[in-house]
């Protein structure tokens, strides 16, 4: 099967959220499975590979609502998967990867180019698989220019919903990109929305998570498009995200001194003295220690921390950790905590690869109270790593965390259901308690946690039974 994998980022060379993470995973698990991967992704500024060691592959005009430009294509052998970077100084190599006011236009030209690239390889794909909004209007242009040309004709398309907050809405004003006459299909409350686009007229589409895939088709959850979800809800499935166990395993990190369940406790002493040491937390090794890693924003559930931290600083002897970026509201909190707090609390503003893992190895629990949450990678890290994530029931969070049960024994985590601080806070309360007052229940969660199975091989397997479905054996 050959499959061409349409993607705004992927790790490591691009990556705003957990799309440019499974846009690495995904590939690189399917390759192993003898599939055929081409990804396509933007060449941006920030891109971290030497220029030099790409080839170049050919090159196009782009036409579209009378402008015109040309585009590289640069092939990179990455694990086993072809990258194809497009390139265009103009539209991609900028300060940041969105946010700009002709978002529209950047990534109109990027799906012109990628229907424009598939010439240039030595073969068709069976499959193109496109992901958000970004990639939304590919299969739009797909039917009015490239589907009557015979190499183009069976071509099937999927798309792949990471998050659908993120839709794509601009003036109607950019449908002049489209080459093509003014077309309802695309509109949405008088608006041109990519992310509905792809939607209505990809062959099937898929969300991170079961449980994601059935909230999307309610009115709390669709984001205005739980119309057109239910509409397509026969060709919508959910398809749980998994993790590369080359990257993220605490027996092969290359950040961390490596242990398993056996030596757990002296490998997440080894972790936490050097984030102590670094950060100036009092070194307290034995008491808990509380993490989030992510992005700082109110979907995240940010605003249940902030409104308990100081009451969980008071009333235990844990110690806390937060690593992002986003909101600048909660980037000055976590400063002024830490200044409040010192010794008890640490943070740091921005991305840094090496401490996240230091971070997911030190730590004893790890906070993801989202609001809503398609999968999320952080809650399989962290059960990866023996600690232990305190979530809301909601999406991929609901999926794959199993809740404490004091009676069974079972459980490899900690969740509460509504969207309440109260319930959050008595929840890492709870988990804080236990792991100070019964190490032997904990330990038995620590081992329940580090035993699932959220693979990239297992999800790999998902979307080739899910890619057969739509080409047909």
């Amino acid at each position: 099967m050959k499959v061409a994998f349409v993607t705004s980022e992927m790790f490591p060379f691009s990556k705003t959220g957990g799309l440019a993470d499974i846009a690495y995973f995904l590939p690189k698990g399917l390759a192993k499975l003898n599939t055929d991967m081409t990804v396509f992704t933007p060449y941006y500024r920030t891109a971290r590979i030497d220029f030099n060691l790409l080839s170049f592959l050919g090159k196009k005009t782009i036409r579209m609502g009378g402008i015109e430009t040309d585009v590289n294509y640069f092939t990179y052998d990455f694990e086993g998967v072809k990258v194809i970077f497009v390139q265009n100084m103009h539209y991609f190599e900028r300060d940041r990867l969105y946010g700009y006011n002709d978002d529209a236009e950047r990534f109109t030209c990027f799906s012109y180019a990628v229907l424009e690239g598939l010439e240039l390889l030595d073969h068709m794909p069976d499959l193109l698989h496109i992901n958000d909004w970004q990639t939304g209007m590919i299969p739009y242009l797909y039917e009015k220019h490239y589907k009557g040309k015979f190499t183009y004709s069976k071509l099937r398309i999927t798309m792949t919903i990471h998050n659908m907050e993120y839709q794509g809405n601009f003036d109607t004003y950019v449908a002049r990109f489209f080459n093509h006459d003014f077309d309802y299909e695309y509109i949405h409350f008088d608006r041109v929305n990519f992310l509905k686009t792809g939607i209505l007229k990809s062959d099937k589409i898929n969300t991170v998570s079961p449980s994601y895939r059935n909230e999307i088709l309610s009115l709390d959850y669709g984001f205005s498009l739980d119309g057109i979800l239910n509409y397509r809800k026969n060709d919508l499935v959910g398809i749980l995200n998994g993790i590369d166990d080359e990257t993220f395993n605490p027996e092969k990190d290359k950040f961390i001194e490596n242990y398993n369940f056996s030596n757990y406790k002296a490998g997440k002493l080894a972790a936490k003295k050097k984030v102590y040491d670094a950060f100036h937390l009092d070194k307290t090794y034995e008491k808990t220690l509380v993490i989030y890693i992510g992005r700082y924003a109110n979907q995240k559930g940010l605003w249940m921390i902030q409104n308990s931290l100081e009451d969980l600083i008071h009333h235990s002897d844990a110690q806390f950790f937060f690593l992002g970026s986003g909101d600048p509201n909660y980037e000055n909190f976590f400063k002024v905590m830490t200044e409040k707090y010192p010794g008890r609390v640490g943070n740091y503003i921005g991305f840094n690869e090496r401490l996240a893992h230091e971070l997911y190895a030190a730590s004893d629990i790890f906070l993801m109270p989202s609001e809503f949450e398609p999968c999320g990678l952080g809650q399989m890290i962290s059960m990866k790593y023996g600690s232990l994530p305190v979530v809301r029931e909601t999406g991929g969070l609901k999926d794959t965390v199993l809740p404490y049960n004091q009676y069974t024994g079972e459980g490899t985590g900690f969740s509460f259901k509504n969207l309440s601080m109260i319930d959050f806070k008595d929840k890492v309360f709870e988990a804080i308690m236990l792991k100070k007052n019964n190490p032997k229940i904990w330990d038995s969660l620590v081992r329940q946690a580090m035993e699932k199975d959220y693979s990239m091989e297992k999800m790999a397997k998902a979307y080739l039974e899910f890619y057969k479905t739509i080409i047909g054996g």
